[in-house]
C-alpha cells in the first residue's frame, strides 16, 4: 500500500497544471540545443495550460462540479457517530505553538458543530501521517486535541491513527463500525472530497448521510464574477488560488477514476 501511495503522490504530477508546465519548459530548454526553431511551441503551450487552470470561471466550474454533486442536509438527522476525515491539520512542531489548521480544517470545526448540536454521541478523528514526511504523530491525535479544544470530551473521541488515504479511511472506519455495532453515519469531510468518499463507504456497506463542509464556491463568489467589472477583470488575470483550486478538482477526479480501476468504488 506504501509504495501504491507513493505513486498515486508522483505519477498524477505530470498531469497537473503546474506539473506540465514545467515537464513543457523541460521540454522547451531541450529543444533549445536540439531544434531551437521549435522551442516556442512546448513555451506556448505551458503558458496557456497556466492561463487557462488559474482563470476564475475554469477553476470554479472544476471544484463546483465536485462540491455540487451531494447537496448538505436540509435537517440533518440524527445518527450514531460522526465520522470525520483527516487531511485538516498541521502537526505542532516547532515553532508552531500547538495544533494549526490548514484550510480543510473547516471539517474539525464543522464535526464539533455537529457533535454539540447533538447529532451524534460520538466522533470518530481517521487520518494517519506517512512515514516519510518525518512527522510520527498521526494526524488523529492533532484531530482528538482540536477537538476538544472546540468543546468536545474526549471520551466522545475515537482516534483511528491508521489510515493514509480515503480508502484506508473507510476501511479501518468500518472495523470501528463493526466493533461497536454501530450502522448509521454522519460523514464529515470537505464538499468536493465528499462524492468519493462517500462512495467508498457505502461500497464496504456503510449508511453514511453526507454532511459536507469547506465550500470553495459560494453564491456572492458566483455573482460577483458575472456581474462585477472589477470580478470580470481580476477573473481573467492568472491567480495562484485559482490554479490550486483547478489542481485539487483534477486530482479529485483523478483519484475517483483509480479507485474505480481498483474496485474501491
Amino acid at each position: 500500500m506504501t509504495n501504491f501511495l507513493f505513486l498515486s503522490k508522483i505519477l498524477p504530477l505530470f498531469l497537473y497544471p503546474l506539473g506540465l508546465s514545467c515537464l513543457l519548459l523541460l521540454v522547451a530548454l531541450i529543444l533549445f540545443w536540439k531544434r531551437p526553431n521549435w522551442t516556442p511551441f512546448p513555451v506556448a503551450f505551458a503558458l496557456v495550460i497556466l492561463l487557462i487552470s488559474s482563470n476564475a470561471w475554469v477553476s470554479s466550474a472544476l471544484i463546483q462540479s465536485l462540491e455540487q454533486q451531494i447537496s448538505p442536509p436540509v435537517i440533518i438527522p440524527q445518527a450514531e457517530v460522526i465520522v470525520v476525515l483527516g487531511g485538516a491539520t498541521k502537526s505542532p512542531v516547532k515553532p508552531r505553538p500547538m495544533v494549526d489548521v490548514n484550510e480543510h480544517g473547516d471539517r474539525l470545526f464543522y464535526a464539533a458543530k455537529l457533535y454539540l448540536d447533538q447529532k451524534a454521541p460520538l466522533i470518530i478523528a481517521s487520518g494517519g501521517r506517512i512515514s516519510w514526511s518525518g512527522n510520527s504523530r498521526p494526524e488523529s491525535e492533532d484531530m482528538a486535541q482540536l477537538l476538544q479544544m472546540l468543546g468536545v470530551p474526549s471520551q466522545a473521541i475515537i482516534q483511528e491513527p491508521n489510515s493514509l488515504n480515503t480508502y484506508e479511511n473507510a476501511i479501518n472506519v468500518k472495523q470501528i463500525l463493526d466493533n461497536l455495532g454501530i450502522k448509521k453515519v454522519l460523514l464529515v469531510t470537505s464538499a468536493f472530497h465528499l462524492p468519493r468518499a462517500r462512495l467508498i463507504f457505502e461500497k464496504l456497506g456503510i449508511n453514511v448521510i453526507g454532511t459536507p463542509t469547506d465550500y470553495f464556491v459560494t453564491e456572492i463568489d458566483e455573482t460577483n464574477n458575472q456581474t462585477s467589472i472589477e470580478g470580470f477583470i481580476l477573473g481573467l488575470l492568472p491567480d495562484a488560488h485559482r490554479l490550486s483550486l483547478t489542481t485539487l478538482a483534477l486530482k479529485e477526479y483523478i483519484g475517483t477514476f483509480i479507485y474505480r480501476l481498483k474496485g474501491w468504488l
